[in-house]
């Protein structure tokens, strides 16, 4: 009994926890080998309030998955400055609407 209400009450965390995520997505110029993709997935695996992380190098993208707010759209920018590549275009879209917004 003891199991089954940890595994409802841990189901209702993830719930919660994923209405209020939102999905980053970040075009990024200057990725050409599995080593950038490398480098920027360590640089946001370890930033605080980000749940997941998917680089794509066939499609020179950052895909997160971070909290309502944080991080901010200029340190999300500046992540991957400081990983040695460009920032094009950053697209954010909140898990609980469907529309997208550009920055």
């Amino acid at each position: 009994m003891k199991v089954f209400l940890t595994v409802i009450l841990f189901s209702a965390f993830l719930i919660v926890q994923t209405a209020q995520a939102r999905t980053v997505e970040v075009e990024v110029y200057g990725m050409t080998c599995a080593f950038c993709v490398d480098s920027l997935e360590r640089k946001f695996s370890n930033m605080e309030s980000i749940s997941k992380v998917d680089v794509s190098l066939k499609h020179k993208k950052v895909r997160l998955v971070t909290d309502e707010t944080m991080p901010n759209i200029e340190t999300i920018k500046q992540a991957v400055l400081d990983a040695g590549f460009t920032p094009v275009k950053v697209t954010v879209q909140s898990n609980s609407q469907s529309n997208g917004q550009d920055q």
